[in-house]
């Protein structure tokens, strides 16, 4: 372990990474509040439940919910959280993802980011074999912008009926309208609840109707939840209200038969270092390195009551910006790789090659924790094969078939992101901390390299370049990209899958491990070819 930093510097580090959870609060709390005060008094006046109350009566009393991409829509016209919550919880012991709109935001219309979010929480259940249950209560599309959301749009109902293909049960639980496509939500799924009086599905509303047929009718007849239940045969049970509804669907989910591929709690022993003390480790200046093994001997588990060994690092003087070994994570076995300097040279690439080999071989997990500002440039380390080391390691990753888990715990710059399991890599799952960032490469670099283009380019037409005046440009070229390599605006892209306190990280992965284990773990020994 790096040695103890003093203490003033660990008090300022501290305060930093407080004052980054406190806005990280603020923003969240914005998905929370959902369409406003005003809007969800109105619902409840009506005796109805939010999203997160319906999710809390419906996972298992006292466990945990994994909320995933609650800042989706971060920055852009939509309303932060894109009117879904999306989530994996544990309902009558099974672990499912949970999907539910939310009415105080336009009716819980879905605008593009909605699709983008149920894409990926869809993409988590099908990788993970989980259930879903959707919590139901949406107008359709947000007609505004349907010419971003109808095309792609299909997917989720795609997504709904490839899932019980594969035996992966899918519920709906309808608490209001389900109408237009969102029709299809209910009518794809295996087992669908509805609430009397207020659930209302139908293809067309009696005003479509009206206008395309000139039929008069009236909700209950065209698309009721007790019409459903006796005439349509569409709702599989009547609910007579909201709770009841979250009653019937979890009675369905202990009616499963539900096994996992790996059943059971492994026993554990916590962590050799106090998680809290995480806040004390990450420089408010990503330039300054840390000691990722600080992090690894909080996140993981200890040995024994001594908890004298969490981790066995793996080719320790070899390749040392990058750490690489095995540990566990609530009981479940893992391999790490961890950025310890920021750069990645030759010998960092083909040690991680070798270690994702191993790991293919004994069937093990793999995560990837992001402090690395990418590969090495210059004309030694091309000439040393950079390129060539590089791309092993890519090729390495981009082809290994166990899990992988990424946290963004810094920088996650160029090619570095790629190798280290980035969104583009489809990761099981990625969280980012609040210290985080990335982009093609840092604001300073970008804006000087692009003062160098310019200044070439100008010399090369005869002109003289104006250094003074392209100060202005650089600046706004280094707060653009400083702005868009935060974690609010990442997430907001739905780049990863949450920013998560880092005393949560340890937390976070016990869940999204749990959650593989629902799937065979099945490691490769097929690889590209590898450039000798």
């Amino acid at each position: 372990m790096s040695a103890a930093a003093p203490e003033v510097q660990v008090a300022a580090r501290r305060a930093a990474m407080l004052d980054k959870l406190a806005s990280l609060d603020e923003e969240q709390a914005k998905a929370v509040a959902g369409g406003g005060p005003r809007s969800v008094e109105r619902h409840h006046a009506r005796g109805k439940l939010m999203p997160r109350e319906r999710i809390e009566l419906l996972v298992d009393e006292g466990s945990a919910f994994l909320e995933l991409s609650p800042l989706a829509g971060w920055g852009s016209d939509f309303a932060v959280g894109a009117s879904v919550v999306t989530g994996i919880g544990v309902v009558e012991g099974v672990e499912v993802m949970i999907t539910a709109n939310d009415p105080s935001v336009k009716g819980g219309a879905s605008n593009p980011w909605t699709v983008k979010k149920i894409f990926r929480a869809s993409q988590i259940a099908a990788e993970n074999g989980l259930p879903t249950i959707s919590l139901v209560e949406s107008g359709g599309a947000d007609l505004p912008t349907q010419k971003e959301i109808f095309i792609p749009g299909g997917k989720l109902f795609r997504d709904i009926t490839r899932s019980s293909a594969a035996k992966l049960p899918t519920i709906a639980l309808v608490f209001g309208n389900s109408t237009a496509g969102g029709a299809y939500v209910p009518g794809m799924s295996d087992y669908t609840v509805m609430v009397r009086d207020q659930a209302k599905v139908f293809l067309g509303g009696p005003p479509l109707v009206k206008m395309a047929t000139g039929e008069e009718s009236d909700d209950e007849s065209l698309g009721g939840a007790e019409m459903h239940a006796r005439t349509s045969g569409l709702a599989d049970y009547l609910a007579e209200d909201e709770r009841d509804a979250i009653r019937i669907g979890r009675r369905i989910v202990a009616r499963l038969n539900w096994r996992k591929a790996m059943p059971g709690t492994p026993a554990y022993a916590e962590p050799a270092e106090d998680p809290e003390s995480l806040l004390d480790l990450i420089p408010s200046d990503l330039k300054e390195p840390f000691d990722p093994r600080d992090v690894i001997a909080r996140i993981c588990d200890g040995i024994g009551s001594g908890n004298a060994q969490v981790f066995d690092e793996f080719k320790p003087l070899y390749g040392p910006s990058l750490v690489t070994g095995w540990a566990k994570i609530h009981g479940r076995p893992v391999g790490i790789l961890a950025n310890a300097q920021g750069v990645l040279f030759s010998q960092e690439a083909q040690k991680a090659t070798q270690f994702v080999q191993l790991a293919n071989q004994t069937d093990t997990p793999l995560l990837f924790l992001h402090n690395t500002t990418g590969y090495m440039v210059g004309k030694e380390y091309e000439q040393g094969g950079i390129i060539k080391h590089g791309a092993m390691m890519i090729n390495a990753i981009s082809n290994s078939t166990v899990p992988h888990l990424s946290v963004i715990m810094g920088a996650s710059y160029g090619a570095g992101n790629y190798g280290m399991n980035g969104r583009a890599y489809d990761p099981r799952f990625l969280f980012t901390w609040p210290s985080a960032k990335s982009a093609v490469m840092g604001p300073a670099q970008l804006a000087g390299v692009l003062e160098i283009v310019a200044q070439a380019s100008a010399e090369s037409k005869g002109e003289v370049f104006d250094a003074e005046g392209f100060k202005g440009v650089k600046e706004i070229v280094e707060a653009q990209i400083e702005e868009q390599s935060m974690p609010h605006f990442l997430s907001g892209m739905l780049y990863d899958d949450g920013v998560i306190d880092p005393r949560d990280t340890r937390t976070v992965l016990g869940i999204c491990l749990s959650v593989i284990d629902n799937m065979p773990i099945v490691g490769t020994d097929r690889f590209g070819v590898f450039r000798p």
